[in-house]
């Protein structure tokens, strides 16, 4: 009999291809499914594999690196790259039919000197600032960025084939207003003889709340993974996704203390009762958040527990009360709430934070385990 793990992150990787399916379906528009730092803390390779199962038509990556893994395992669907190391070699990504996102005219550049010395064309997708103000070629700058990138596809050195920018789904007006700034970049590109048969704008948020930012395609992120990409307390069960990631271990130790103990580092929280309490041997070194301490629960024996204390690097503590707990018990930190699991939302409120960062941050002493797939 295989024993349980101390720790385990235990990705669930049909319920990948369910959400990426459920999604797809819904909005109606052809999907990139983003598998970018790891999937997200799940597995990039397993994740990308079935998330085009679920009928993603893309992936995403933010770095080449990520992308050359997915090659390298020997994945085969489109794959879009957007942020680059300032000296980044683009010849390898070219020869590996990965597209380019750019962001500046001089990246169009670089990238056509690689396409001139491989002997086959860029795919690039380039990149407009809309009002995120982070990458993405600034408007004031935009007309000459076309310019030289029609140029540059007339030369053969480059394929302009997507036009995408981010929304920063700050409000209602302000997506509309990015959607303008969107359509007025469109239509400077087709009026220096660009024709992209790929826009792009939407993330999984803004997908689905205006079905005028789908375009011709959008990017799935966080809800690929079961979570929701809205920070005003819509489930997972509401948009008819299923978490992913089962964060878990196994109770490390048992000790029952007196009223007025302390707990953990600096004493933060005391016994008002004797109590027991249960030692999780998951800590910050995994990427359990230290600003959760006194305020996170687990899933154990049935019930939701209390973290109290402070979260140390390799462990915490839970009280449980009189109810009785024994050494080697599953714990559960987060997972699918329908189980009875604190959500990673929950977590990251515990944490003043987002799900987002929850499961990404879970490190690598943590391994993964895998449930279902191809």
């Amino acid at each position: 009999m295989t024993e349980r793990p101390f720790r385990e992150a235990l990705i669930d990787l049909d319920a990948v291809t369910a959400n990426v399916r459920t999604l797809a379906e819904r909005l109606g528009t052809p999907a990139m499914a983003v598998v970018k730092a790891d999937a997200y803390g799940h597995g990039a390779v397993p994740v990308a594999r079935a998330a085009l199962a679920g009928g993603a038509a893309w992936l995403g990556t933010a770095d080449l690196g990520e992308a050359f893994e997915l090659r390298a395992a020997g994945i085969d669907a489109p794959i879009l790259a957007w942020l680059h190391d300032p000296g980044a070699d683009f010849g390898p990504a070219i020869a590996a039919g990965i597209d380019l996102g750019l962001s500046a005219e001089a990246q169009l550049h670089r990238a056509a000197d690689a396409a001139r010395a491989a002997g086959r064309p860029a795919s690039v997708h380039l990149k407009i600032d809309t009002g995120l103000s982070r990458n993405g070629v600034q408007p004031d700058e935009w007309a000459g960025a076309v310019a030289a990138a029609a140029e540059l596809e007339r030369a053969g050195l480059v394929r302009i084939r997507g036009v995408f920018s981010h929304l920063a789904n700050t409000s209602a007006e302000a997506d509309a207003a990015q959607l303008a700034a969107f359509e007025r970049a469109l239509a400077v590109a087709g009026a220096a003889g660009l024709r992209p048969e790929l826009r792009h704008i939407a993330s999984t948020a803004g997908a689905l709340t205006r079905p005028e930012a789908r375009y011709d395609l959008v990017r799935l992120g966080i809800a690929c993974y079961g979570i929701p990409p809205f920070a005003d307390g819509t489930t997972s069960a509401e948009l008819g996704l299923v978490p992913v990631m089962t964060l878990r271990g196994r109770v490390a130790a048992v000790r029952r203390i007196a009223a007025g103990d302390g707990v953990s580092y600096g004493h933060t929280w005391r016994a008002e009762r004797p109590t027991t309490l249960a030692l999780v041997p998951l800590g910050y070194a995994d990427g359990i958040p230290r600003q959760a301490s006194g305020r996170g629960e687990v899933l154990l024996a049935g019930a939701r527990r209390p973290v109290v204390g402070r979260i140390a690097m390799d462990q915490f503590l839970v009280d449980v009360g009189d109810d009785a707990v024994e050494v080697g018990d599953e714990v559960v930190l987060f997972g699918d709430p329908a189980t009875g699991a604190p959500s990673a939302d929950d977590w990251g409120v515990a944490a003043d934070t987002i799900g987002y960062e929850i499961v990404t941050r879970i490190g690598p002493r943590v391994p993964r385990g895998y449930l279902g797939g191809a």
